[in-house]
């Protein structure tokens, strides 16, 4: 499922146009987004747990050139399945 089935999915559950229904999308990824860059987590009951984790710097090697480069510390997106996911896909 991409983002275009996930809009047709609210527009076939809530009714209405899809322009509406993208917004409601839009919407929800939007504030998940905002949520985690300010470092809060995004939890949602029965499906999972979207929170930002710190990575820390490293260094890594160039596949091309075989060169060492330094990457940056950053935060990076995890999601934690809840129970009730997990069990509906088993």
């Amino acid at each position: 499922m991409n983002k275009a089935a996930l809009v047709d999915k609210v527009n076939e559950v809530l009714g209405t146009t899809k322009v509406q229904a993208e917004e409601v999308v839009n919407a929800i990824f939007d504030g998940i987004t905002a949520s985690l860059k300010k470092g809060e987590e995004v939890s949602v009951a029965g499906f999972g747990i979207f929170s930002a984790k710190k990575r820390a710097a490293r260094s890594a090697r160039n596949p091309r050139t075989g060169e060492i480069v330094k990457v940056a510390a950053m935060n990076v997106p995890k999601f934690r399945a809840a129970k009730a996911l997990k069990e509906a896909v088993k």
